[in-house]
């Protein structure tokens, strides 16, 4: 579990894909509401272990998905770099293999490994489950993985707010 972040400091979380087109930035957006929502303040951000798509925005589908749910996907692709695992206090990877990519960034920056999560560990319908990338399928899996997403980012900000009296 991570640490909720320091009294007068928001909670920094990364939300980690592949590309940062598809899976990431729905994530980035859905935590980011969901933490507001739990009175959690926060920066919210999204990378990709992968170079890529850098600069490039998000899926046109996943937009399109993210639009439907009331959600802007306004930012541009970016690739984690060994200042995101320093400055995040959180990495929530969307699979095994970014989590992996991810923890090995951390190693090489001097970091505890301890703060990259798999995000489906919030998903009471499969904890710690990958997400699956939706890239090479139609919509109908970008909204399958949005669905994802949203059960994990409500439970990743219930797991973060600050507990009760």
């Amino acid at each position: 579990m991570p640490e909720r972040a320091a009294p007068g400091r928001p909670l920094r979380v990364l939300a980690l894909c592949l590309g940062n087109i598809c899976r990431s930035p729905l994530a980035e957006a859905l935590v980011r509401r969901e933490l507001a929502a739990a009175g959690v303040p926060a920066v919210v951000d999204s990378a990709g272990t992968a170079d890529w798509n850098v600069g490039r925005p998000a899926d046109p589908r996943s937009r399109e998905v993210a639009q439907r749910h009331g959600l802007d996907l306004g930012g541009r692709a970016r690739q984690l770099t060994r200042q995101d695992v320093q400055a995040f206090d959180v990495i929530l990877a969307m699979d095994a293999i970014n989590a992996q990519d991810a923890r090995a960034l951390v190693a090489q920056a001097g970091g505890a490994a301890a703060r990259v999560h798999l995000m489906r560990e919030w998903d009471p319908q499969a904890p710690a489950a990958d997400v699956p990338d939706p890239y090479y399928g139609g919509l109908e899996g970008f909204e399958d993985v949005y669905r994802m997403l949203e059960r994990s980012a409500w439970g990743f900000a219930q797991a973060m707010s600050p507990p009760g009296p």
